[in-house]
């Protein structure tokens, strides 16, 4: 049986990380300290589910680390995948199993299989968790080769925390909709308004009608 990392900061995927530790020798990693000190035991694989830290250099020269991208790779390397595919209007994306190497999302490809962008962010997230698993489990057994990415690269910017404020800028129910949904998870900045006092923040979004929509919202006094 062979012996592999799962590395994850992501508690939507934590059931699938449990699942997969069944089947293989793994070792469970979920902060970078917990990372450098896990290599010790010479993986064969070492997998990233999702992952917020820099991957030093030292671990990727030196054993296969795999990581999963919310985009049709080379299209949407860089941050926040997910949000900026639904800001610019994707409702199917691919979730790309790379190499990773130095580069910003550069690596080589594994494999990459289809995912549908519709309903919360967190629901995505899941449908993602069991695609990793599958897929993870073909690059262990199938023993694939990666190979180079093809096309144009285009960037991502991550998106930063105050970018979650709703502006002027949404006209539509359904462009508010997206907006809510695509930051409707666990450890997400939610949408949100805010007064001098008070900061609401969005979740659980339903369209009604081509003109309203409900969702929950939580007030906080600032």
């Amino acid at each position: 049986m062979p012996k592999i990392i799962l590395a994850n900061c992501n508690t939507i995927l934590q059931p699938v990380q449990d699942e997969i530790s069944r089947s293989y020798d793994v070792i469970n990693v979920y902060t970078k300290a917990e990372l450098i000190d896990a290599v010790k035991s010479n993986p064969e694989y070492v997998f990233f589910l999702h992952w917020s830290w820099i991957i030093p250099e030292t671990i990727f020269n030196n054993y296969d680390c795999v990581v999963f991208h919310m985009t049709d790779l080379p299209y949407g390397r860089g941050g926040s995948p997910l949000q900026n595919l639904i800001i610019n209007g994707h409702k199917e994306t691919k979730l790309s199993a790379l190499k990773v190497d130095k580069g910003l999302d550069t690596g080589n490809i594994y494999l990459k299989r289809d995912l549908s962008l519709s309903g919360t962010a967190a629901e995505i997230f899941s449908r993602a968790g069991t695609l990793i698993k599958e897929m993870i489990k073909e690059i262990i057994e199938t023993k694939i080769i990666p190979l180079p990415q093809k096309g144009e690269p285009t960037i991502f910017t991550r998106r930063k925390p105050e970018e979650s404020l709703i502006t002027d800028n949404i006209l539509e129910i359904e462009k508010l909709y997206d907006f809510i949904r695509m930051l409707d998870a666990d450890n997400y900045p939610n949408a949100f308004l805010e007064t001098k006092n008070f900061k609401f923040e969005f979740n659980k979004g339903q369209i009604v009608s081509n003109n309203k929509l409900t969702a929950n919202v939580t007030i906080t006094k600032k």
